[in-house]
């Protein structure tokens, strides 16, 4: 009899061994993911082209750095073509595939996995198995509550690391390593420093995932932006049987029991191990369907893979959309209307976005009238003054000066040289112009004249030129000093 028990076992080991050869756990590919966004984060601020940062939005320089191409603030148009970036590839993601932001690339899914998982459970073994994130550890032993201790303060070197490397992105990090050496004299900085960094202890420590659920709001958002094709972690209730009945907060659970299910349903296949039920970070049961918590991290789909696997089946629970496990209405349609609109509207931005980028001005110029409209002098001479002030936003000094366009009765006064600027430094030169000659016979109010203004880097004139308006003021006749 045991020959035979044998025999009839042989086959569904090695099924179950050929179902799960050369699987890879969901959890082995977002340490991957995880590794990469964390490396790209650290790196990026140190990358540099031609003195240039990737990213950069300086407030202490006034400047945006983007792909090493440097705008003054003054050239913060670009700024809402990278907003449109930021929120239309979000609703394009999960749109296609739910919360993945929040699974695979969220700092805070990142925050949490390296604390909970990496620190509490590897390193410490304050949490005694990684695929049981519902029970905590037991804090009335002496010895738990010192490694409590040592994984809080861990984490806050971490945390201290994180909260610097997200001010760089606004510090450049050769700044804020030399504001280091004076932190007195930097207090806004450093108290900046300190606040995100106890923000990150508190949120990750204390607050957990409870962040994703109750603070966040793109578990609000994602609701609106999910269709029957997103695709997400998802429970088959065909094959593994209706775990839990009625409708929206009316869900309740039925079966707890395999032998209950099965007397229900007995083609179910669903356990009720709960594997994916204990292993869910934001406390959630899969088997209900589609809820706000889920963060698509897919440790479900793990379990749910391990335990069926080993039976020799495929997992209950997958990465897949309603219109294919529950509507069972055929496949995934990824390329849909919405999807491509989506992605359309993605690329416009991003075309506009460069191009934009690439009529950056190497020089600025604003032109404000100075205190006095004009000024009167004898034998019927007027002068207008004038507030100039330039900026070099190119890498390199430059020599500057500008003439007056198609108008040979107004002269510039002041300066009379040109001069030069250092590259990313301003400069304001109080300018005159004047004329000797009549501009108009208006008796009864003064006469303003445009003028167009050609600036240039005299040593560049080719490629670094820009035009701008000013208003002359002539005044009215009885006004001019014969």
């Amino acid at each position: 009899m045991q020959t035979v028990v044998n025999e009839e076992n042989k086959p569904k080991k090695n099924q179950a061994k050929e179902y799960l050869k050369g699987w890879v756990p969901y959890r082995i590919k977002r340490y991957w993911a995880y590794a990469i966004a964390t490396i790209f984060a650290l790196v990026m601020p140190f990358i540099t082209i031609g003195g240039n940062h990737l990213f950069l939005l300086s407030f202490d320089h006034k400047k945006l750095h983007l792909a090493g191409v440097a705008f003054d603030m003054q050239e913060l148009y670009l700024m809402p073509f990278l907003l449109m970036l930021l929120f239309l590839g979000i609703f394009a993601v999960t749109a296609v595939g739910g919360r993945a932001w929040c699974g695979w690339a969220c700092p805070q899914t990142i925050f949490r996995v390296i604390y909970r998982d990496g620190i509490e459970t590897k390193l410490l073994g304050l949490r005694k198995r990684i695929k049981n994130k519902q029970k905590d550890p037991d804090m009335s032993k002496t010895e738990n509550q010192i490694k409590k201790v040592v994984a809080i303060l861990l984490w806050s070197i971490l945390a201290f690391i994180a909260a610097a490397d997200f001010l760089w992105f606004f510090v450049p990090p050769e700044d804020f390593f030399r504001y280091a050496a004076n932190p007195s004299e930097h207090m806004v900085l450093f108290g900046m420093l300190v606040s995100i960094a106890l923000f990150i202890i508190v949120d990750v420590v204390f607050i957990k995932e409870n962040f994703c659920i109750y603070i966040c709001p793109y578990s609000r958002v994602q609701s609106v932006l999910y269709d029957d094709d997103t695709i997400m972690a998802i429970y088959d209730p065909h094959r593994g049987g209706e775990i839990y009945q009625g409708h929206g907060a009316d869900k309740h659970k039925v079966y707890s029991k395999t032998k209950d299910l099965r007397a229900a349903e007995p083609n179910s296949e669903c356990t009720t191990c709960e594997s994916c039920v204990t292993v869910c970070p934001t406390h959630i049961d899969i088997r209900k369907g589609l809820q706000l918590e889920c963060i698509n991290c897919l440790e479900c789909v793990d379990a749910c893979t391990t335990v069926m696997g080993a039976l020799g089946k495929p997992s209950l629970v997958r990465w897949s959309s309603e219109k294919e496990t529950i509507a069972q209405a055929g496949k995934t349609k990824y390329l849909r209307p919405k999807v491509i609109a989506y992605f359309t509207v993605l690329a416009i931005v991003l075309v506009a976005l460069f191009v934009m980028g690439s009529k950056k001005e190497h020089m600025l110029l604003d032109i404000n009238k100075g205190q006095r409209l004009y000024k009167t002098l004898p034998h019927g001479v007027v002068q207008n003054d004038y507030i100039f002030m330039f900026a070099n936003t190119d890498s390199k000094d430059h020599t500057y000066y500008f003439d007056i366009v198609g108008n040979d009765k107004i002269k510039i006064k002041r300066p009379t040289k040109p001069f030069k600027i250092p590259a990313g430094r301003k400069k304001k030169k109080v300018v005159v112009f004047e004329t000797h000659e009549a501009l108009g016979e208006n008796t009864r109010k003064d006469i303003p004249i445009p003028v167009k203004i050609k600036a240039y880097a005299v040593d560049d004139k080719e490629k670094i030129v820009i035009d701008r308006q000013a208003v002359f003021v002539y005044p009215r006749a009885d006004l001019i000093k014969k």
